[in-house]
């Protein structure tokens, strides 16, 4: 009988389900119809069909791009409310969609009259009497879930006639039994009351949500990005949404999930890929990243931005009439200061021949020259290819990279670090640049970069017909691969992976910024998010007792500065959905044994089976393989092998080498290389701990522990997020 009910339900369900995907059809051909109107607009001959065409066709294409993601799971909610609010059934999708009398067909999940969807509750229930979650692949339904929120409100519907069965175990259990795969799904059908609360808040300011491990921090923030796009999309479109997470592979985790929720214009970077232009995805040791991170750091690229380029001429003489000028370090230096106390460096380029000649002007005192006139000596000083080459060479556009190279040179670096790092710092820096290629620099390299680009300012660029043009060079309009000089390549990456932004750095700005794993955030990276923020709606989602970065407070006031003015609108999440009490409780123990201020939430269900510790390992490969094919036979979805990062080459090693999981081998070794994505059918990779933030397993193995532990100052903190990591099973390897 309980099976007829179901499979009753299910097909009941399934006929709306069928008669929504067919409107959907209609909306598409709709779109498309539009898309075609639109082309012949723009064979009408004049500008206004141009504009109308151009229009119209971005207007279909976007609805377009709406209607294709929103297929998988498109009808996924239902209420049924008391009869005096309205006796007819009410269904929640990813997208809004009227019928063909232009009737409310499908709610969207984002509109105001969906937000009852996730805000009743059992204690509250605002008129729903049945929430009913469908379960679907496609379009095909093949389950239900329902919570009776109003005992006494469903007994009078019965006897009005309403038939209101309860089906299924509650859609958030069998949300939180569901196998992980290679990236994070919506959440929009299992949104707990307290995560729904912080998707719709306010739109200005800053949303803080906080909360321990496994409480669907990341999720609710970028269902909240959704949120935002659907009630102010003229305001988020037009100025852009940016999101930033820690590492490219966290990244390409995240990256299905507002596009499966009808959104697509949003920037998704991971922190070696917020400057544009460049993109890298490796670490500095720790002591090198605790150097880099620091906001003193900030100071020493100022200095740098002022230095005289290497190898630059220090001197310009020349004869002119009856006088003898001389551009010497006394001049220079007094021209100098001048042009740096007017603002940033290249916003000068126009300013310099006019300075250099002023400097020299001052210098003539002999009457022919002085009868000729200042217009005279401009004109014959700016037709001399010697000036200008000289004028060129003293005062070169440059660009971040170049001048970050700069500082593998040790006199240098001890000049403009002196009294700001100290002698093992200098050292720590030198040997983090000169120890690889140019090209290779780090995460902790990338905030570097952009306060050098802001204090250089940008290079005005070339005009084609500029190019042969000497003084239309340090007038202003420059090219900067040409006019770097000799001394300038030899310092400037080379064949490095940075390409100079086609944009303003006033352009940088974005409407709204989320920031995921904030407590990880360097100052430096503070500084460097900050930027893009200024006039920004903020969300910044994080967990302190899960840091990684040592100076806590320098960071804190980093991230005042950065939203500063903002009013700051902050959540607290409680429930820990993740992991299983179990293992919850495992990790917790950790924390509170060595002293970590955790957050430690209530983990909301229990498997029956405890964390693995295996101790005393003599052959590490073979405990290694023996628990990874053991998880692997156990759980139908992905599985982490997390290990000290010194390790991490042998390990995928290993892996390459076990028969009994050959298939997921070149998951593993793709893994190695986070700018490599996995295919989406690997379900097992190696991983350190820090690569591990914002993710989740089905299955962890911990190998070697107490090293992961002893990695970094903060390597209790990497652990316990470690520890964090395994929705079903944990095995830890000493």
């Amino acid at each position: 009988m309980a099976d007829q009910l179901v499979d009753r339900e299910v097909a009941a369900e399934q006929a709306f389900v069928d008669r929504v995907y067919e409107q959907l059809e209609r909306a598409g051909q709709a779109a498309q119809q539009l898309a075609k109107e639109g082309h012949s607009r723009g064979r009408l001959g004049h500008e206004g069909g141009l504009v109308e065409r151009d229009a119209m066709v971005f207007q279909a294409a976007k609805r377009i791009a709406q209607l294709d993601a929103a297929h998988e799971g498109l009808v996924f909610g239902r209420l049924d409310l008391t009869d005096d609010v309205d006796p007819q059934p009410r269904y929640v999708g990813r997208i809004g969609l009227r019928d063909d009398e232009h009737d409310s067909l499908l709610i969207d999940w984002r509109a105001p009259a969906a937000a009852v969807f996730y805000q009743a509750t059992a204690a509250e229930p605002q008129h729903v009497i049945r929430r009913r979650v469908l379960r679907a692949t496609g379009p095909r339904v093949i389950g239900v879930e329902d919570e009776l929120l109003d005992a006494d409100a469903a007994a009078s519907a019965e006897a009005a006639g309403r038939e209101l069965p309860i089906v299924g175990e509650g859609a958030l259990m069998a949300q939180l039994s569901r196998a992980r795969d290679r990236s994070m799904h919506s959440i929009v059908a299992t949104i707990q009351a307290e995560q729904d609360k912080a998707i719709r808040a306010p739109g200005k300011g800053v949303v803080s949500i906080s909360g321990g491990p496994g409480t669907g921090k990341t999720v609710v923030a970028l269902h909240r990005a959704a949120f935002l796009l659907y009630n102010d999309r003229r305001r988020y479109e037009s100025g852009g949404v940016l999101i930033v997470g820690p590492s490219g592979v966290f990244m390409r985790y995240i990256e299905r999930v507002l596009p499966s929720l009808g959104e697509t214009a949003v920037a998704l970077r991971s922190l070696g890929e917020v400057v544009d232009g460049f993109r890298t995805t490796r670490h500095d040791e720790p002591a090198v990243a605790d150097v880099k991170g620091s906001e003193r750091m900030a100071e020493v690229l100022r200095r740098a931005a002022r230095q005289q380029a290497p190898g630059s001429p220090t001197e310009y003489r020349v004869f002119w009439r009856d006088d003898r000028i001389a551009l010497d370090r006394g001049v220079l230096g007094r021209v100098r200061r001048n042009l740096m106390s007017q603002g940033r460096r290249n916003k000068q380029l126009p300013r310099v021949s006019s300075a250099l000649l002023d400097a020299m002007w001052r210098q003539v005192r002999g009457e022919r020259g002085r009868e000729q006139g200042r217009e005279k000596f401009d004109d014959e000083m700016l037709s001399r290819d010697d000036f200008l080459d000289f004028a060129l060479g003293w005062w070169p556009p440059l660009d971040a990279p170049t001048v970050l190279g700069w500082l593998r040179d040790p006199e240098l670096l001890a000049r403009v670090a002196d009294g700001v790092l100290s002698t093992e710092e200098q050292r720590l820096l030198l040997k983090s640049w000169s120890g690889r290629a140019d090209r290779d620099l780090s995460i902790e390299d990338v905030p570097l970069l952009d306060e050098l680009r802001y204090a250089l300012g940008d290079v005005p660029q070339k005009a084609d017909d500029d190019r042969d043009d000497p003084l239309a060079l340090i007038q202003g309009a420059v090219d900067i691969q040409e006019l770097m000089t000799a001394s300038d390549r030899e310092y400037a990456p080379s064949g490095r992976a940075w390409a100079p932004p086609t944009h303003s750095i006033e352009d940088d700005g974005f409407a709204h910024v989320l920031i995921d794993e904030a407590q990880d955030l360097t100052p430096m990276q503070w500084r460097m998010v900050g930027r893009r923020g200024r006039t920004a709606s903020w969300t910044i989602v994080g967990d302190p007792a899960q840091s990684s970065w040592p100076a806590p407070d320098e960071a804190a006031e980093a991230r005042a500065r950065a939203i500063e003015g903002k009013q700051v609108h902050a959540f607290h999440l409680s429930t820990n959905y993740r992991n299983s009490a179990e293992i919850y409780e495992f990790a917790a123990a950790y924390a509170q044994r060595v002293g970590l201020a955790a957050d430690l939430p209530e983990a909301v269900r229990r498997t029956g089976v405890p964390p693995t510790e295996v101790t005393d390992v003599a052959d590490l490969e073979a405990a290694t393989r023996d628990a990874v094919v053991a998880t692997a036979r156990q759980v139908a979805g992905t599985v982490g092998i997390v290990v000290p990062a010194a390790r991490r080459s042998e390990v995928n090693a290993w892996l390459a080498s076990w028969p009994e999981l050959a298939d997921d081998a070149a998951g593993a070794r793709a893994a190695v290389d986070s700018s490599v994505p996995p295919s989406g059918d690997d379900r097992v990779v190696v991983l350190t701990g820090l690569d591990t933030k914002g993710l989740e397993f089905d299955g962890i193995i911990v190998v070697r522990p107490d090293e992961i532990e002893a990695e970094s100052t903060t390597g209790r903190a990497t652990l316990y997020v470690v520890l964090t990591r395994a929705t079903q099973l944990l095995t830890t390897i000493r």
